[in-house]
């Protein structure tokens, strides 16, 4: 990448992967007069699918995620494309030259995108970020992550189904969430053209309460997908069922299906645990 004066040069990366550290090399001590504009453009124009503002939301994650925000900036791609910044960090006392950044691309018609792949649940508002940053902590072993928030089902409320919202039919079903927790945005692989395209999808699983199927009521899987533009289309068996039908009617009718999908599943899984208790007991 080509070093270009009175800017600052934007390494970073759009992957998959949920977080993503970038460094911000200074090319020049010297900003141009309209980088402040293009920030302030972002923020008051970009808005949720909620019609939540940056703003608004970044005050939101950083009271419940390990989320401190730094430096707003503008930089310059090497197709000269404009990228406004903002840096965070997890810690107060980071001191690392490493910060994480979210971006925001500012296209030639004044079209302002997400950029950056690990934050795209921004898009689905500040709950939606707030737990797809918390989950990753949960992932990276950082200590203190805030579990209570994870698992409460009223934040994931911008879930929704024919029967209502997700953190409604949850808590109705009297569901509680475990881990894992997946709030993520999935680009679709360049490679691969016939899979489906970028989506966000959320997976949780869940012990319920109630009568039913032990496959559903312990460590039952949840998982919906949403693509732009569409509505929330669930994925799992229990998805499906959750989207169908109100709490209380869940397991009425198991289709046989399902029972035989999910039992092959459980005996495989059960299987591969049996082989490895046998392959970790030391031979004599």
């Amino acid at each position: 990448m080509n070093k270009m004066s009175g800017r600052r040069v934007l390494w970073f990366c759009l992957t998959r992967s949920l977080i993503c550290l970038v460094g911000l090399a200074a090319t020049s001590n010297n900003v141009r007069a309209n980088d402040s504009d293009l920030v302030e453009q972002v923020k008051s124009t970009w808005r949720a699918q909620d019609g939540e503002t940056i703003e608004h939301i970044i005050s939101k994650v950083s009271t419940v995620a390990q989320f401190v925000p730094r430096t707003w900036g503008v930089a310059e791609g090497i197709d000269r494309t404009e990228y406004v910044y903002l840096s965070w960090t997890r810690h107060q006392n980071h001191k690392s030259d490493e910060q994480y950044v979210i971006t925001w691309k500012i296209a030639a018609d004044g079209t302002i995108e997400v950029a950056s792949t690990y934050a795209k649940p921004i898009e689905l508002g500040w709950r939606a970020l707030a737990l797809s940053l918390i989950a990753s902590e949960v992932t990276d072993g950082e200590k203190d992550a805030n579990l209570h928030f994870l698992h409460d089902p009223v934040n994931f409320n911008f879930v929704t189904t024919a029967q209502g919202k997700l953190s409604n039919l949850l808590q109705h079903g009297r569901c509680t969430i475990i881990e894992p927790v997946e709030v993520d945005y999935v680009p679709k692989p360049n490679d691969k053209p016939a899979e489906k395209g970028d989506l966000w999808r959320v997976l949780l699983l869940v012990n319920c309460n109630i009568p039913g199927p032990h496959y559903f009521t312990r460590n039952g899987v949840i998982t919906f997908e949403k693509s732009e533009g569409q509505d929330w289309a669930p994925q799992s068996f229990f998805a499906k069922r959750i989207a169908a039908f109100p709490p209380g009617s869940w397991f009425d009718r198991i289709e046989p299906i399902e029972r035989e999908t999910l039992e092959r599943a459980q005996k495989a899984s059960a299987n591969g645990r049996t082989e490895q208790d046998r392959t970790a007991v030391p031979s004599r």
